[in-house]
């Protein structure tokens, strides 16, 4: 597969590349600027090597649909690529940074021919284009009309097969112009496909989360090359309902019972055999640890009027034993709600265990548990950290075939 190391003579060439600068946003504030940060290597490359670079990205979404022109503004006014550019100038001190408003046509063009070598472009958000998100050909057709290479640095997008993912390096490929993945890219197929090769055992997999239903097709993809799976968050009370034990006013998947009793005979599913419970989820008046042991006849499990909010010290002792004997990690989802303090601990003693296994390779697939990771101070002990949720349980889902991957190669 093409990578940025291989791209040569650049001077003059128009490279368009596909970033992830879906940032978090306080208003018009930057929270988070790591994603912005992560595409920097794969630019600065590009431009030692005299390209013209051209990026794209979305930030938020843009409900296209049943809405008025009204409405329409109001969301791109909150969705604006105008919030990000400062922080890129910034970012790229002694480059010569410029901003387009225009998404599509002559305007466009206009602004990317004006380029020199060693310049950047930023492109408003792509999806103030409605046919962005739906591989519209005529849009593909004149973003790429006006590139001689394409680079994919947008792993958290890499399972969208979207006119600036897939539509444009589609294109150009078959003109025979070259097309290739960044070093971010390049970075999360490399740790990710560790995970999904399984070569080294034993491979242990934390999932947690809301609910069994978002991810039926990452189970069923690692009960096939996991030892274990430790499963955490609200996602486990579905799994307790089905083996019979009570939920109290716990969230739970009526429709997933079967499928979860399934999985639990596999013999590889471990569950939370206690559990933080509390009366209330705003205002708990009332919190206290309950057995939750499916395998023991006599514990009945959440009382009624109590919710499941972590996992109990028993468990977590119980987690961090399997983790520490695993030679492969993958961790996606916190096993409580570790925004609140009072059911974190679950959640740190989770990445207290990974971190302490030194022998495993160990990968965050984005989201919440990379959230939480950084929250606690734990992040740079991973051997990676995913910056894309979604895209990192979809690789593992499909063995490592993504549309903005697979379109490259």
């Amino acid at each position: 597969m093409h990578t940025v190391d291989e791209l040569k003579d650049l001077s003059g060439k128009k490279v368009m590349v596909r970033v992830d600068f879906n940032v978090p946003l306080n208003g018009k504030e930057i929270r988070d600027d790591n994603r912005v940060v992560s595409a920097l290597p794969t630019i600065k490359e590009l431009l030692k090597k005299h390209a013209r670079v051209v990026l794209f990205s979305h930030l938020g979404k843009i409900k296209w649909g049943k809405v008025d022109d009204a409405e329409i503004a109001k969301q791109k006014a909150k969705n604006d690529m105008n919030f990000v550019y400062p922080r890129l100038k910034e970012l790229l001190a002694g480059v010569n940074v410029y901003f387009c408003e225009a998404t599509r046509g002559s305007e466009l063009k206009a602004a990317i021919d004006k380029l020199n070598d060693g310049e950047v472009l930023l492109v408003q958000n792509t999806r103030y284009e409605k046919g962005e998100s739906k591989n519209d050909k005529e849009l593909s057709a004149d973003w790429a009309s006006n590139f001689d290479c394409f680079v994919m640095d947008a792993f958290g997008s890499a399972h969208r097969a979207h006119a600036s993912t897939y539509g444009v390096p589609e294109i150009l490929k078959a003109e025979g112009k070259e097309v290739a993945l960044g070093y971010l890219m390049e970075k999360e197929v490399k740790n990710l496909g560790a995970c999904v090769k399984a070569d080294a055992h034993p491979y242990v997999a934390i999932l947690g989360g809301f609910k069994v239903s978002d991810k039926i097709k990452v189970i069923d993809s690692l009960l096939n090359k996991c030892d274990k799976i430790l499963i955490g968050g609200a996602m486990a009370y579905t799994f307790f309902k089905a083996l019979g034990k009570d939920i109290g006013t716990s969230p739970c998947e009526l429709d997933q019972l079967d499928y979860a009793k399934r999985c639990y005979e596999s013999g590889k599913i471990v569950l939370p055999v206690d559990s933080v419970v509390a009366n209330d989820f705003d205002n708990p008046t009332e919190i206290k640890v309950v057995d939750t042991d499916v395998e023991n006849p006599a514990v009945k499990g959440i009382p009624e009027g109590f919710e499941g909010l972590d996992v109990g010290e028993k468990t977590s002792e119980k987690y961090a034993k399997i983790i520490a004997e695993a030679k492969l990690i993958f961790w996606n989802g916190p096993v409580g709600v570790f925004e609140k303090e009072e059911f974190q601990a679950g959640t740190i003693a989770v990445c207290k265990a990974i971190t302490a296994n030194k022998d495993a390779f160990s990968v965050i697939g984005g989201g919440d548990s990379a959230a939480a990771a950084k929250q606690f101070g734990y992040a740079d002990k991973f051997s990676h950290v995913s910056t894309g949720g979604g895209a990192s349980l979809e690789m593992i889902e499909n063995d490592g075939h993504l549309p903005g991957i697979d379109v490259i190669g």
